[in-house]
């Protein structure tokens, strides 16, 4: 008995670190920046600022977004509003309690007019410092699975997305 409850004395400690994702899952929000590299004709180039929060279950609660290359002149068609239309995505994080650094993977997702556009974040990175990521940057992976609509087509290439702030 006495055996047991000293291992149970041992093991609780241990088993009650965790690896700190509600802490760097809240940490994440604020502004960020998207630079999308590849792609052909309207589907090059895209560049974006966005705002969101994380939620505990890594889920992005998105407060801003707006495209910084779109044609906003009427006349014309593009790929995506200026807005972006229907926008989601989400993080999962996780933070090294000894270093404060942080690291995942995350997804975003603008869908508008038949055209949807999927970042697929294969590493993000930053410090925890207090209770705000420091240094967040996030890189991988896009498609577009275009319509046609607005010059859309179907098209790929590589993303870099920096926390501003």
């Amino acid at each position: 008995m006495r055996v047991v409850a000293i291992l149970l004395l041992i093991t609780l400690p241990i088993g009650g670190c965790g690896n700190g994702k509600p802490t760097a899952q809240s940490a994440a929000g604020g502004l960020w920046q998207a630079q999308l590299l590849g792609g052909a004709g309207n589907s090059s180039g895209f560049s974006f600022n966005t705002q969101f929060t994380v939620g505990g279950n890594g889920a992005l609660s998105i407060s801003n977004f707006e495209f910084l290359n779109v044609d906003t002149n009427v006349s014309q068609n593009s790929c995506f509003p200026i807005n972006g239309g229907s926008v989601s995505g989400s993080m999962d994080l996780t933070q090294n309690m000894a270093t404060n650094g942080v690291t995942g993977t995350m997804t975003f997702i603008v869908t508008a007019g038949g055209n949807t556009l999927t970042l697929n974040g294969t590493s993000v990175t930053g410090t925890i410092v207090g209770s705000t990521l420091s240094d967040g940057m996030a890189t991988g992976t896009w498609s577009l699975a275009g319509s046609g609509t607005g010059g859309c087509v179907n098209a790929s290439g590589s993303f870099t997305m920096a926390q501003t702030s």
